[in-house]
């Protein structure tokens, strides 16, 4: 899942991912992820963080709080990745994080990295 409020973000990120195998839903902010995550369960979504009403680290702590979903690997999606972003990302439930403006080259195999299995065999 890939929870995003810039359309061009998510359009992008759909694109790669589907185009190598993976099933994915997007959402544009944390209301509408909520909202899909009963009839969408994903191992793995990409938070943006800075999103208006709820931020991804405020979805994040409530879906690591939550035994239902606390499995799902949670990775940062964010353009404010600095030295000392990656620890305050980690301790609010992150599991890791990919930084914007992504490198369309590497980025699949980034996200894979992320799995703790392989989703899809490699294209």
């Amino acid at each position: 899942m890939v929870v995003d409020d810039n359309l061009l973000n998510n359009e992008l990120v759909s694109f790669l991912l589907n185009a190598s195998g993976f099933t994915l839903a997007t959402a544009e902010n944390a209301y509408d992820a909520q909202k899909q995550l009963p009839s969408f369960c994903p191992e793995l979504i990409l938070m943006d963080i800075q999103m208006p009403g709820m931020s991804g680290l405020e979805l994040t702590q409530l879906l690591k709080a939550d035994a239902a979903t606390k499995h799902i690997v949670i990775v940062a999606f964010t353009a404010h990745a600095m030295k000392d972003d990656e620890s305050r990302l980690l301790n609010a439930g992150c599991d890791g994080y990919i930084s914007k403006p992504i490198d369309v080259a590497t980025f699949v195999q980034s996200v894979r990295s992320y799995l703790p299995h392989p989703a899809v065999s490699a294209p």
